[in-house]
């Protein structure tokens, strides 16, 4: 597994916004979809607010990589499902970066949210 560069974590993990290009059973690139990132320790998180049944979602489980793009920093990607025991990191994270939009992120904090949380990992 390869781990993030401080300077890109730093970089993603302040970035308001992430767009996000998952992989077609082609290898082709999706549409890039704009949503909210955070970091929890040395670990970037995206999560579906519709939970696994999100498009978004289901596009990134047919190769289980893609690209990103956040904060100046362009990178491939592999989607790995988070563990239960990450969801409550991942929560702090987007109360504490999202806080401020009270009636968005309670969306991202719902059990179905959460079952879609995935990790990034740099490839």
């Amino acid at each position: 597994m390869t781990q993030w560069h401080s300077a890109e974590l730093e970089k993603i993990g302040a970035a308001e916004e992430l767009d996000l290009e998952s992989e077609r059973s082609g290898g082709m690139l999706r549409d890039p979809v704009t949503m909210w990132v955070v970091r929890a320790g040395d670990h970037l998180y995206v999560r579906s607010v519709k939970g696994t049944t999100g498009p978004w979602y289901r596009g990134t489980q047919s190769r289980h990589q893609g690209r990103i793009d956040a904060g100046g920093v362009r990178q491939e990607i592999t989607f790995h499902e988070a563990d239960k025991g990450e969801y409550a990191d991942v929560d702090a994270a987007y109360r504490t970066k999202y806080g401020r939009y009270t009636s968005i992120v309670e969306h991202v904090l719902t059990d179905q949210a959460r079952a879609s949380t995935l990790r990034l990992e740099p490839r």
